[in-house]
């Protein structure tokens, strides 16, 4: 059961653990993200039900202290038809990776975070108050991509980034929002018989070094000039894009 690297070479684990400390560090800083960061790349090397899994459980585990300071900011509002939104339509998602081809699942994943990133990249702003169906669409959205490749992020970070919420506001909407529909992710993944011994072997070498990078990057939020909060983000998730790109394979892996 202990013996991690029955499934993984070294190297594999090497790789995937920095690119899970970096995930956690924006995480952390960011509230969202780190879904963007890994999963694009960990599916290129792992199986990818076995990836989102093994990243769901890690994140679910391990963001719950970035959780307790976060329900005292949130807008329970907004989050509160997401979350139902999320949970009903997780079941779609996760529907499509049991069932998809893994190229082309990795065309999807790659294809939706560039083109949410370009979106927030333009400047685009959602200026109305959000209602309770409108946010009920954006969960079930994210429900999807979420059950997919756990890149639940780009409907959500879409909707309330575009807002003029204060960046703690946004950081702690997404936290919560993400804790709260992991539950129903969690359920979904256990119907579909995810969580296997891999996902065990994944959580050994990754705890260290997520719960690292989330500490990190929570402590610099704090101390972080507010104009950083998007910049840092766009800017690791635009790198994660590139290089996860399928057709980039011959040179890249």
């Amino acid at each position: 059961m202990f013996d991690v690297f029955a499934s993984f070479t070294p190297g594999t684990l090497l790789f995937l653990s920095a690119v899970l400390f970096v995930a956690g560090c924006v995480r952390g800083f960011a509230g969202f993200g780190a879904g963007m960061i890994y999963m694009p790349v960990a599916t290129t090397l792992i199986f990818p039900p076995t990836a989102a899994a093994g990243f769901l459980a890690l994140d679910f585990i391990l963001a719950l202290p970035l959780v307790v300071k976060a329900v005292r900011l949130c807008d329970w509002r907004t989050i509160i038809p997401a979350v139902i939104g999320s949970t009903i339509f997780v079941h779609v998602g996760t529907w499509f990776i049991a069932t998809m081809d893994v190229l082309l699942l990795r065309w999807i994943i790659f294809f939706i975070v560039a083109a949410v990133l370009i979106l927030l990249i333009s400047g685009w702003r959602y200026k109305r108050a959000p209602t309770p169906p409108i946010s009920f669409g954006v969960g079930a959205v994210a429900g999807i991509l979420g059950g997919v490749s756990q890149v639940a992020g780009p409907p959500v970070v879409a909707f309330w980034l575009s807002s003029a919420r204060q960046p703690a506001i946004v950081r702690a909407n997404l936290i919560v929002f993400f804790a709260i529909s992991s539950i129903g992710t969690v359920f979904a993944y256990w119907l579909r018989d995810f969580f296997t011994l891999d996902v065990v072997r994944l959580l050994i070498t990754g705890i260290p070094v997520y719960g690292l990078g989330l500490y990190l990057g929570s402590t610099g939020f704090k101390n972080a000039d507010p104009k950083l909060y998007r910049i840092i983000a766009y800017s690791l998730i635009a790198i994660a894009v590139v290089t996860s790109m399928p057709a980039l394979d011959p040179y890249l892996r």
